[in-house]
């Protein structure tokens, strides 16, 4: 038919052809454009850098923020914390907590593996809890397992019984499972020796594929890579690599040589020597109190509830949150984070201050009105042959030896003496803390996300091992501790936390001053990351499987299908 067309027809054809191609193409490609989207790929790397070492890769025996880093990424747990805060079954399909509290009863899935191939079983379960819980490994997991037995009625059940409620024990059962065949024949003394302590086998979603050491034989960097078998399903990422840092100068330095791609937990300070300002900084809040508690036996001046008072007035702890945390924080005013119990008193942490701060004005007015009297002669406060002076100890950590100086300012610009004693953190625990030989510390609580005070104020907690730092002793408070720790219902423990938080304030064995929030640096093209309500910085990994860097373009109308 195209032989009868004149040479003329002939090339009009082809010009409508090629339009109309040119048209049908652009109409595709547009079609394309508005009916597919990008998904998660595999790729990717990750260099992420930490300070410290890792010495224990075992969540039975992990100390530092290495150990719990590492220990997160490599190992599973029964459960899993998500960015939001819930327990999601991991190494269980599901769990069930009976009506009254005192029974968990969890489901393995079927066909789950530790990176070696060899089957988690609920030997590997009780093996793990028994070795938390027995006296000589010496884990600082065992008083979460005090009191509580485990059994397995069959291979795919595991059933925990509490001796008493306790509303927090969920969490608990997101510890890393060790795999039994490989430990079961490691003692009790050779625990925290063993080379699996440093070369750990897991069930988590990445498996060690490399590990650098130095002459001494000290890691240096541990090669990551996704365990194809992870319970909730492959990473993305293809590899992930761990560097270490002696300190956070080393550490900056080293992302700004391009070394490294990701950090956490770098203060303030250090943030300002970053030179891309590309540089995505998510910020999360931690459930840590920063605080000075009083130890009222050791200083009798302290006791003094004017005294105490007048201390907590002189701080302004808005300019301390702006000043020593960068605003990276928020301001307290009682024992509970705002990010646990969001109505806590931390508004001031995100106001502008209008009005000038007259705190040591507002501390010689309550020292005057109760009997207080400024001796010019000695610059001190004197009552009844007592004057208003203490030591204050605390760590070298920089961020608490600078806070120590600011509130030392604070009161001496109220005319109270103050001595600031600064210790290396291993001293401070063991010949400070322990013996509670101190008028006054300045340290850090982790309350955790399930914000269980007990440890920290019930009476039974006031000497060594016990946290009551402030010894604080109160029938009415303990009554209250007691009662929050059982309670499974939210809405009830937070009534009571709320009557808890009115009873330290009005009694105020202690000055809260600030919660801090973990900085992560990342690069912008790492998507994924949600770090949501966090109990230590290791849990920015919480939901490392879901972090991708590659994606691919699919159409839309396929995306429910695809994981």
């Amino acid at each position: 038919m195209l032989s009868t067309f004149s040479p003329a027809e002939r090339l009009l054809l082809y010009i409508f052809s090629a339009a109309l191609g040119i048209a049908t193409l652009a109409l595709l490609v547009n079609v394309n454009a508005k009916a597919s989207v990008a998904i998660p790929a595999k790729g990717g790397v990750l260099t992420e850098g930490v300070i410290g070492m890792a010495r224990f890769i075992n969540p039975l025996l992990a100390i530092t923020e290495p150990d719990r880093d590492l220990s997160l990424l490599i190992y599973s747990g029964l459960t899993r914390v998500s960015p939001n805060g819930s327990i999601i079954p991991d190494l269980a399909s599901s769990y069930q907590i009976s009506d009254d509290g005192l029974t968990y009863t969890f489901t393995l899935r079927p066909g789950i593996t530790f990176h070696d191939g060899t089957a988690v079983t609920t030997t590997d379960i009780l093996f793990t809890i028994h070795a938390a819980q027995n006296p000589d490994t010496k884990s600082p997991r065992r008083a979460d397992w005090e009191g509580v037995s485990v059994s397995a009625p069959d291979p795919s059940t595991v059933v925990f019984k509490l001796p008493h409620p306790y509303a927090p024990f969920i969490e608990n059962t997101t510890l890393g499972i060790l795999p039994s065949t490989l430990w079961q024949d490691v003692s009790s003394e050779e625990f925290p020796f063993s080379p699996l302590n440093t070369k750990p086998i897991g069930s988590g979603p990445f498996e060690i594929r490399n590990v650098e050491t130095d002459k001494t034989g000290v890691a240096t960097s541990y090669e990551l890579a996704p365990f194809k078998k992870f319970a909730l399903g492959e990473p993305h990422l293809r590899k992930m690599t761990f560097l270490f840092f002696s300190n956070e100068t080393t550490l900056v330095d080293a992302w700004n040589a391009g070394r490294i791609d990701s950090f956490a937990g770098a203060s303030p300070s250090e943030l300002s020597h970053l030179r891309d300002p590309k540089t995505n900084i998510i910020r999360a809040p931690l459930p840590r109190v920063f605080g000075v508690f009083f130890n009222q036996g050791h200083a009798p001046v302290l006791a003094d509830a004017a005294v105490r008072a007048a201390l907590n007035a002189a701080i302004d702890k808005q300019a301390l949150v702006k000043t020593l945390l960068g605003g990276y924080g928020a301001v307290l005013d009682g024992p509970i984070p705002p990010s646990v119990l969001p109505e806590d008193g931390a508004s001031a942490a995100n106001t502008t201050e209008e009005t000038p701060f007259n705190g040591a004005e507002e501390a010689r007015a309550i020292l005057e009105q109760n009997g207080w009297k400024f001796n010019e002669e000695s610059s001190a406060w004197e009552k009844k042959g007592q004057k208003i002076t203490f030591s204050l100890a605390t760590s070298d950590a920089p961020e608490l030896s600078a806070t120590a100086e600011a509130l030392a300012e604070s009161w001496r610009a109220a005319g109270i003496h103050v001595d600031i004693h600064v210790y290396p953190v291993s001293e401070l625990n063991t010949t400070i803390i322990r013996p509670r030989a101190y008028d006054a510390i300045l340290f850090g609580e982790v309350v955790g996300r399930t914000l269980d005070l007990f440890a920290f104020w019930h009476s039974s907690q006031r000497n060594d091992p016990g946290l009551n730092l402030a010894l604080y002793t109160s029938v009415r408070a303990d009554t209250i501790l007691a009662k929050a720790r059982a309670a499974t219902n939210r809405n009830e423990r937070k009534s009571l936390y709320e009557e808890f938080k009115s009873i330290i304030k009005e009694e105020q064995p202690a000055i809260f001053l600030y919660t801090p929030q973990l900085l992560y640096v990342l690069p912008e093209q790492v998507y994924g990351v949600e770090l949501g309500v966090l109990a230590t910085p290791a849990e920015r990994f919480s939901n490392v499987y879901q972090w991708y860097v590659a994606t691919e373009n699919v159409w839309s109308i396929f995306t429910n299908t695809i994981e």
